[in-house]
């Protein structure tokens, strides 16, 4: 399966050279690179995709092969904090009362644990960092999660991440998007990482 992007006003303004082609059938795959280096865009733009949606200025093409993908869902941690989502949890009380007590952390883990393993299987995922707000030995934990859904439920997850727990292991495909000029990216005399940048 393969995502071939012809135009993305996006990325030509971080010199991404058009048209960009992007392996989407490994069952695994982690999106990674500095800040502002294009991994949500990325990812949002795989969520138009999917669903056959358009977007002004993004032009593409999916080569789908004989993949069937049931249902595509994307979370972004950022923007969808469980704990400010109640509706998540409709129908399941004792998850609701937990939501409201648990840290943002937990409730993650209870994502994980609950909401994802309940959709269809060959359910596409897409992750916008999904190790926010958590340990490395929680992130170790639905890293096994991941594989779990991916082995047991024939998923697709596409994570754009700053983990190394997650871009690290063996099992997953990374695509590094600081292999692109990106303009967004912080230049190098942004500041010395463990010296101080006041004047």
């Amino acid at each position: 399966m393969f995502l071939k992007i012809l135009s993305h006003p996006v990325f030509v303004n971080l010199n991404f050279h058009m048209p960009m082609i992007v392996d989407l059938s490994h069952p695994l795959i982690m999106l990674a690179g500095e800040n502002g280096s294009g991994k949500s865009t990325l990812l949002h733009s795989i969520f138009y995709a999917l669903r056959g949606e358009q977007a002004d200025g993004y032009v593409y093409r999916l080569e789908m092969g004989d993949v069937k993908i049931p249902k595509v869902f994307l979370f972004d941690a950022e923007q969808h904090n469980p704990r400010m989502h109640p509706e998540l949890f409709a129908g399941n009380p004792v998850m609701q009362e937990f939501v409201s007590m648990a840290s943002h952390g937990q409730v993650m883990l209870a994502m994980f644990r609950e909401n994802f393993p309940a959709l269809p299987n060959g359910t596409c995922l897409l992750l916008d960092e999904p190790e926010m707000a958590l340990s490395p030995a929680n992130q170790r934990r639905i890293l096994k999660m991941l594989k779990e859904l991916a082995d047991q439920k024939q998923f697709r997850i596409i994570c754009a991440t700053h983990s190394p727990t997650l871009i690290d292991s063996p099992e997953t495909y990374v695509i590094n998007l600081d292999n692109h000029i990106n303009k967004n990216v912080p230049l190098e005399d942004f500041g010395i990482e463990g010296a101080s940048t006041l004047q």
